[in-house]
């Protein structure tokens, strides 16, 4: 057997002796071909090295001269860390080149996405009852391919006056935009918008709705790569077909048919120019949604006008035919239920966004599963209750008096949850929700909270001295024109007249305790009260008992009898729902839960919190059973035992309350006559022809012993 031995380089030899040397190892082998190349390449490195030795002697001085020397030689002090001005320029062209080189890689690297967003699939939204049956679906968010050829020239004229008017021109990115974006990253500030219509699509259809940096900067990659990928006219097309446009509608099609009832290839340049303008957020350009989105809504509306005539889109001589605003349709609400069912899915629908927090946009997504507070029976007894009282209302033959005549009620359970509620005819008719309005004063049905806050807080009849507690019988005086005193002698309104107390009916009660007026809706002693216990301090009672900051009327002896102050109906039955409670409030609320493809969404419930002590919410609550019992609403003291409630009026005779609890609910009736084009209260007077001389509040409470007995 051949020995192992070693090469003369010191390696292992392998077994099997001389047989394997000359072929691997051997002098002859593959050890003089390494050196023969070794040496061919030296020599043409050597030859290279001296074809460039010159260039490389004149390129040295330069790159010397480009080399930093810092500290700077030659200087002294501070100077000596001051670069120069070719160290800056060499600084910035390494930035430069370092910048570009990073953004060609990662321009290379970036691929569309191969599928839209979720908003290509809809889902519907279910809403649920109380018991857990189906209420209503809404839907109609999927959208409906449109080509663009179906489109009028002008219409997308307007789209592109609005939104993009370099679009055909453009690279698919605004520079303006991204140094907008990129010196709100340096400063800290919000990342901009100032996208053109290629980067709005690609934030629609690919990404999502953050505003940061990096979203922003995929957007524009994203933005460059389809620009140079797809037609415009391709990206035009699928732009207005993933747009959002409002009421749950997502492309130009459906957002004609929701507005204009019509497809988008009717629509003319005027009205293409009101849906153009959604497109900076429906939320704020819808005008039937609020008096000030109507007024922002007809200012873009001629902006995109005008704009189109600047960027050729529209003749001046056709600019001038449009004068009148479009108005779209209040009734069109794409796939809302109507009758009293689109009121309820509306307020859960607000709520339900309210308190998770979710864009609308979002929402009308769809995937969402909402349980809401409703009661199914409850719902029908009261829309039944309303329709009877109705019936005594005739448009038709007393026009002048019924034609406006309008109901709202609410009802709210024990822990604040709105059991039902009736507001209106119909949603799809009047979107106008005559439960949730705050449009009519309360009246004296605001009575209880200042009996609330004189019996927490005391009163102060001289100035300087400590308040005096008071009690449900303590006396006052309930007379008719009696004048209202302050610690200082009596009270001077505006006109330089003593403020005197009215009674309804003008009616000398004599001398009442405070339980009385309350029973017996007394005006005078209530009035008084207010000012003793301090309108302040029962402004706090009415905000802590759940009436709306913002609905409450300013601060004059009028306050006490709720003559500025206009609470809604679900409002008024929260905060009497606080006394029969026993002083505990819970905001009104109409989601028990949400859940979106089985998992749930979390949702801000509303606390109970302390409005008023125990003791003076039970006083409060005996105060209201005699006014059912023997007082102002005696007339349904059979409907319910136990009930405790009071009716409101108004100085005008606008409208009529009922308020009243039970074991199970709070409800609050009020009628009322009111113009919807204007909002102004009508009086009552002749409202019912029959019985032309009876209080509204009288109609309240019969409508609420009706709906009372139809739950029992």
């Amino acid at each position: 057997m051949a020995a192992r031995g070693r090469s003369r380089d010191g390696r292992t030899a392998p077994e099997g002796g001389d047989a394997a040397a000359p072929s691997r190892r051997g002098k002859a082998g593959t050890r003089r071909r390494p050196r023969q190349r070794t040496v061919r390449l030296d020599a043409l490195a050597r030859t290279v090295a001296q074809g460039l030795a010159p260039a490389a002697a004149a390129a040295r001085p330069q790159l010397r001269r480009l080399r930093p020397d810092f500290p700077r030689p030659g200087r002294t002090g501070w100077r000596r860390w001051i670069p120069s001005g070719r160290q800056w320029l060499g600084a910035c062209l390494y930035a430069f080149l370092g910048m570009a080189g990073f953004i060609t890689i990662a321009y290379a690297t970036t691929d569309i996405p191969d599928d839209l967003n979720s908003f290509a699939t809809q889902q519907d939204n279910v809403y649920y009852w109380a018991d857990g049956s189906t209420m209503a679906r809404t839907g109609w968010v999927q959208r409906q391919e449109m080509p663009l050829d179906k489109v009028p020239p002008k219409v997308q004229g307007a789209v592109l006056a609005a939104e993009n008017a370099s679009f055909y021109s453009d690279p698919g990115v605004s520079p303006s935009g991204l140094l907008r974006a990129v010196r709100a990253a340096v400063t800290g500030g919000e990342t901009q918008g100032g996208s053109t219509i290629t980067q709005q699509y690609v934030k629609n259809a690919y990404l999502n709705q953050d505003r940061t940096l990096s979203r922003k900067f995929t957007e524009i990659l994203l933005a460059l790569k389809l620009d140079n990928q797809t037609e415009k006219k391709q990206i035009l097309q699928d732009y207005l077909n993933t747009s959002w446009f409002g009421r749950g509608t997502y492309g130009i099609q459906r957002a004609s048919q929701a507005y204009y009832g019509k497809d988008v290839s009717q629509l003319n340049p005027s009205e293409g120019a009101f849906l153009a303008s959604l497109l900076k957020g429906a939320g704020l350009y819808d005008p039937t949604l609020s008096k000030e989105n109507h007024e922002r809504a007809v200012e873009r509306w001629s902006w995109i006008l005008d704009r189109m005539v600047e960027t050729g889109q529209l003749s001046s001589a056709e600019r001038a035919t449009y004068t009148k605003f479009p108005e779209p349709s209040s009734s069109s609400l794409v796939g809302m239920p109507g009758a009293q069912t689109g009121y309820l899915v509306e307020m859960a629908k607000a709520y339900t966004i309210k308190a998770s927090h979710l864009k609308e946009s979002d929402f009308d997504l769809g995937g969402y599963q909402i349980y809401t507070t409703f009661d199914r029976a409850r719902m029908t007894a009261l829309t039944a209750a309303v329709q009877e009282t109705q019936k005594d209302f005739d448009a038709e033959k007393r026009p002048d008096t019924d034609k406006h005549a309008k109901i709202g009620a609410a009802s709210i359970a024990p822990d604040g949850r709105l059991l039902a509620v009736y507001g209106g005819p119909d949603y799809l008719k009047q979107g106008f929700n005559e439960s949730n309005a705050t449009t009519i004063p309360v009246g004296s049905a605001f009575a209880p909270i200042v009996y609330a806050a004189a019996l927490d807080e005391g009163v102060t009849r001289t100035r300087g001295k400590a308040r005096t507690p008071v009690s449900p019988s303590s006396v006052y005086d309930g007379n008719d024109q009696v004048t209202v005193q302050t610690p200082e002698g009596p009270y001077w309104d505006r006109s330089g007249k003593v403020l005197k107390g009215r009674n309804d009916g003008g009616r000398n009660w004599g001398q009442v305790t405070l339980r009385q007026a309350v029973a017996n809706s007394v005006n005078t002693p209530m009035l008084q009260l207010g000012l003793d216990v301090g309108l302040d301090r029962v402004e706090v009672f009415a905000r802590r008992s759940g009436l709306l900051e913002s609905s409450l009327g300013p601060r004059i002896p009028g306050f006490a009898l709720g003559e500025n102050s206009m609470p809604s109906a679900i409002r008024m039955a929260g905060a009497y729902q606080t006394f029969a409670a026993d002083g505990m409030h819970t905001d009104p609320y109409s989601v028990r839960s949400v859940t979106r493809n089985g998992a749930a969404i979390p949702l801000d419930a509303p606390k109970p919190t302390r409005a008023v002590t125990e003791k003076t919410a039970r006083a409060v609550t005996d105060a209201l059973r005699d006014a059912v019992t023997e007082g102002s609403a005696k007339t349904v003291g059979k409907a319910r035992a136990g009930a405790a409630g009071k009716t409101g009026t108004t100085a005008a005779n606008t409208a009529g309350w009922f308020v009243a609890s039970t074991e199970q609910e709070s409800t609050a009736v009020v009628v009322y006559r009111m113009s919807l084009t204007d909002l102004v209260p009508l009086p009552l007077t002749g409202l019912g022809g029959d019985a032309p001389n009876t209080l509204g509040s009288e109609r309240a409470v019969r409508l609420w012993g009706d709906y009372i007995k139809a739950v029992k």
